[in-house]
């Protein structure tokens, strides 16, 4: 297999944008074309999109060749668009790395695209059911709320979690995107008690525990490694991957509180890319509640089993901590566009290790990150592991 490297980046500001689809694809595409010396839209031979509902969020179909001809691309060698929920643009990163290492093509873009903010905020919400089998879990209300509250009561129930640490997480990842202008929540800053006394959601979680619905874009250009210096002096490469799912329904999953997916795709991601979860020195994890990033950091090898609580309130996933955790946000504090979030979580590491980060967050000396999306009902677990050389 040939190495990979990412040569450049585009992100547009999420939150509620009056930019339509197009718009956004264009706009993210454009930004990273501005970042790339030596390169233009004719140079891209695949080209792939990850947006997990365009049909239903702003009626749109066959998407990705709509999307290359937004950007003046005309792909030779492989257009696809893919889905898999909340997972949808790492899907698009790992094909498009998948295809370079396999030797199918040498220069790739991927966009990721979500518009999600409708007149009818009902009909926004409603979108999102659709993940659900809805003969058996949707008849029964389980949605993303519902979900992960029960995760959260397994988690206090079995490890002693407690509520004020699952605060905790909204709390410093808040902290991070009140100062990153690109971040849907950007300007704002909580306490712990201001998450607690958030408006109730479903039990224990609140408002502040949720991620958003969002509007936002994100782009990359990959290419084969030896080409990287092409296009830029400070590439970053994709170091290994990781993947694993556990059927579908609830009912199914062999815990609320045990990501086993999670675990096997970290383990196949350290394997591939000859790690051990000690070498990581940054991550972007998938926290779509805050109970998500707690057992995070156990599935992905932070901690043991059931100190994520712990790990939290001890600042080991803060500045200065074992693993830094979330610095752009997270999707807590950024949003999170489903097709766009996975984009957004790998320029983070981007522009970190060419240091192109304020002081504020800047993780000084990270050589090896990870990105990490979930998808369904916490049972598809996607992995990235990238470095700086």
């Amino acid at each position: 297999m040939r190495r990979v490297a990412v040569v450049g980046v585009g992100h547009t500001k999420f939150g509620k944008r009056d930019a339509g689809w197009r718009d956004l694809v264009q706009e993210a595409g454009k930004l990273a074309f501005d970042n790339v010396d030596n390169l233009e839209p004719k140079d891209i031979e695949s080209f792939f999109v990850g947006a997990a509902q365009p049909e239903r969020f702003a009626f749109l179909t066959h998407v990705a060749p709509l999307a290359a001809e937004m950007l003046g691309i005309t792909p030779r060698k492989i257009i696809a668009r893919t889905e898999l929920a909340c997972a949808s643009g790492q899907a698009a990163i790992r094909y498009a790395y998948a295809a370079i290492a396999a030797g199918l093509t040498d220069i790739a873009m991927v966009v990721g695209v979500e518009k999600m903010f409708m007149p009818d905020m009902l009909e926004a919400q409603s979108n999102m059911t659709c993940v659900l089998d809805r003969e058996w879990d949707g008849v029964n209300g389980l949605s993303a709320p519902p979900f992960f509250a029960m995760c959260a009561q397994r988690h206090m129930y079995e490890y002693g979690t407690t509520r004020e640490q699952m605060a905790m997480v909204r709390v410093k990842n808040q902290k991070f995107a009140s100062k990153n202008e690109l971040a849907q929540f950007y300007g704002k800053e909580f306490t712990v008690d201001q998450v607690v006394n958030s408006k109730p959601v479903s039990m224990p979680l609140c408002l502040l525990d949720c991620s958003g619905i969002t509007d936002g874009g994100a782009a990359m250009i990959l290419v084969e490694a030896s080409l990287a210096r092409q296009f830029t002096d400070t590439p970053i490469y994709i170091l290994g991957t990781g993947q694993a799912s556990i059927g579908n329904l609830i009912n199914g999953l062999p815990g609320l509180a045990n990501w086993d997916a999670c675990r096997i795709a970290a383990e196949e991601a350290y394997r591939s890319a000859r790690i051990t979860p000690d070498d990581v020195d940054i991550a972007e994890t998938h926290d779509c509640f805050t109970i998500s990033e707690i057992i995070e950091y156990e599935e992905l090898g932070f901690c043991k089993k059931g100190e994520g609580g712990k790990f939290v309130e001890e600042g080991q996933s803060d500045i200065g901590g074992k693993v830094v955790v979330n610095t752009r946000g997270g999707l807590l504090g950024m949003g999170h566009p489903l097709g766009a979030t996975a984009l957004s979580q790998a320029i983070e590491l981007f522009w970190q290790f060419r240091g192109e980060v304020p002081k504020y967050r800047y993780v000084d000396g990270a050589e090896i990150g990870i990105t990490h999306n979930l998808s369904g009902s916490a049972s598809v677990h996607s992995i990235m592991i990238y470095g700086r050389g």
